[in-house]
């Protein structure tokens, strides 16, 4: 319920809080806290501000901001208060995200939902927002918000779950061993996805095995009966079964084209912007649609379903309403953009790269067809955390670039790429993103499509923007059909 734009609704008491948190209320709370928040610049009226310490800010010095906002009450440490506004409604912890671990904790506590986790190398929001959108479809789902599947985003998705959710989906992420432990330990699934792995982080990881070993961290803490979903098509499929059956985990449903696969495809269409798919999901012929173009899409919805099955929510809903999933931010967004000579379209898949990831938009820009005298351009950034082998995973993408028919290259380490591809092929290269983008502005025309994709480090998604910003399209200029 809202009014005046204000949720109403109630998600805590004061008191629930200061249980949950072993803390002291000071001055008048609201009677309600409507939602929790760890940043005043979307706090919303009526929520509790956890006043965190960060890598680089320190929230108490913004609890007077909190106070200005309308927050229910801030959570702070007791050796703080002194120094907080007068009058400013407070719960005084010994630690802040210690606090909202608690909460987390007593939200998963005092919950009937059905829990999933996702986890993986590649893949994981894009699944965890598959599976919010189909268990919508048959009852109250709460869902971690962007990538909040760190050590400060799990808690606070959790802290945020409503009591009354019917099923809850949360994303674990980790670029170090035992990073997944203390987080699945919080959320407790009932069912636990591996996307797949792949060297991503490899720099922070002896190797690969060493990465399917840190992700299947995240079978420890299924609840007893729980099941593990893991990619069959992964070379470590064995291993991340191994590493659930000694977790104490007996059911293991296998998904992907492999024979022998529980939720299993068995045939697939890729169109320029979505797939349509059947597939035997643990016995039941299933037939979708997804809203995404890909055949790594086509994989994880394989693992949504099955999971939807296993907590029992009803199979045919949730395999319909992956029919109307767009992409998440920097992750396949399409813009038109008014360029020479006609509308061009950017793909932006700048939220993150690794090779998997990096190959399978560069198979989905392949795919994408052209009009008129376009082409298509491949605008790519450095894969960060690789380790010593980076420069030639990079320079091993050079089969996967000839899906591109013009490449541009950002960065030390594609630098390897630019040099391994033919000359025909060469768009241009920068040492840095804002280096290239205006190389790439002045070569788009009429027709193009423009598939940007790199580490967040490397700030293809500043490049993204300003192309857009530089090259936005009136909406006159668009077609009825363009972009709905």
């Amino acid at each position: 319920m809202t009014a005046m734009g204000i949720n109403t609704e109630l998600l805590w008491t004061p008191g629930a809080l200061a249980a949950a948190t072993g803390g002291t209320l000071l001055g008048t709370p609201a009677p309600a806290v409507t939602g929790v928040s760890i940043d005043t610049r979307t706090l919303a009226p009526g929520e509790a501000f956890f006043a965190i310490r960060g890598e680089n800010s320190d929230g108490h010095a913004y609890v007077g901001r909190a106070s200005e906002r309308g927050a229910a009450l801030s959570v702070v440490e007791r050796g703080r208060v002194s120094a907080m506004p007068a009058g400013t409604p407070l719960l005084a912890v010994d630690h802040v995200l210690g606090a909202l671990e608690a909460v987390g904790r007593a939200a998963r506590a005092r919950t009937p939902a059905k829990i999933i986790g996702v986890t993986g190398s590649v893949g994981k929001t894009t699944t965890k927002e598959a599976l919010a959108l189909g268990l919508r479809a048959d009852g109250p789902t709460h869902a971690s918000a962007a990538s909040y599947n760190n050590h400060w985003g799990v808690p606070l998705s959790l802290a945020r779950m409503p009591g009354a959710s019917a099923y809850g989906v949360f994303e674990l992420g980790m670029n170090h061993a035992g990073e997944i432990t203390p987080l699945v330990d919080m959320v407790r699934p009932h069912v636990a996805i591996v996307t797949t792995i792949e060297p991503v982080h490899i720099a922070q990881f002896a190797s690969v095995e060493a990465i399917a070993d840190a992700k299947a961290e995240i079978f420890s803490g299924l609840v007893p009966g729980g099941a593990a979903v893991i990619n069959r098509d992964n070379p470590h499929f064995e291993r991340l079964a191994g590493a659930a059956r000694a977790a104490g985990v007996a059911t293991i449903i296998g998904f992907g084209e492999a024979a022998g696969s529980d939720a299993r495809l068995v045939s697939v269409a890729l169109q320029a912007q979505s797939s349509t798919a059947i597939a035997d999901i643990m016995g039941e012929t299933v037939s979708f649609k997804v809203g995404l173009p890909g055949r790594h899409i086509v994989q994880n919805m394989l693992a949504v379903l099955a999971s939807a099955k296993l907590v029992g929510a009803d199979l045919c809903l949730a395999a319909l309403a992956l029919a109307s999933m767009g992409p998440p931010p920097g992750r396949g967004v399409r813009t038109p953009l008014a360029v020479k000579g006609g509308i061009a379209t950017l793909i932006d898949e700048s939220y993150n790269a690794n090779p998997a990831s990096m190959r399978a938009a560069l198979a989905v820009l392949g795919g994408t067809p052209l009009t008129g005298r376009g082409r298509r351009l491949a605008v790519l950034g450095d894969m960060l955390e690789l380790g010593p082998e980076g420069a030639a995973m990079h320079r091993d993408l050079a089969m996967a670039a000839t899906a591109a028919d013009l490449v541009f290259c950002a960065g030390p380490l594609m630098r390897a790429l630019w040099e391994a591809l033919p000359a025909t092929r060469r768009g241009a290269w920068a040492p840095d993103a804002a280096a290239l983008q205006p190389l790439v502005a002045e070569r788009l025309r009429g027709g193009d499509v423009i598939m940007v994709k790199g580490s967040n480090g490397s700030r293809m998604g500043v490049l993204a923007r300003a192309l857009i910003e530089r090259f936005r399209a009136p909406a006159e200029a668009l077609g009825v059909d363009a972009f709905e």
